[in-house]
């Protein structure tokens, strides 16, 4: 659920504008968004926080996708305050989201409680 989020973050970034740049004629502006753009970073975050550590309390105790998923975080929320660099940040916070998720995803299938034998 995480890497979705993660992933639907960064399609919104990099491909949405592209993709409706005409919605201003209509009236309707999303992109550059500051109600839009704090909105997706605060349901990153959620999903993000919620799929990491339900991974850290139920599976595998480690902190290091937390880590990994918070300076990301950084990352995404430096973006808003610093838009010169905002498709650099944005890269940087992208791929450590992603990392982060797909890290905790291994830990927790590589636990003891993710085995088929062992009942929930």
């Amino acid at each position: 659920m995480g890497i979705g989020t993660s992933i639907a973050c960064a399609i919104h970034c990099a491909v949405l504008p592209i993709m409706l740049s005409s919605l201003p004629i209509l009236g309707i502006n999303i992109i550059h968004n500051l109600f839009f753009e704090w909105g997706m970073i605060a349901l990153a975050f959620t999903v993000g926080s919620y799929s990491l550590f339900h991974g850290y309390i139920k599976h595998h105790r480690s902190f290091i996708p937390v880590t990994i998923f918070s300076v990301g975080f950084i990352f995404l929320v430096l973006k808003q305050f610093f838009p010169q660099y905002e498709y650099l940040f944005l890269t940087i916070a992208v791929v450590l989201i992603i990392s982060a998720h797909y890290y905790n995803y291994r830990l927790c299938h590589q636990s003891k409680c993710s085995s088929p034998h062992h009942q929930h």
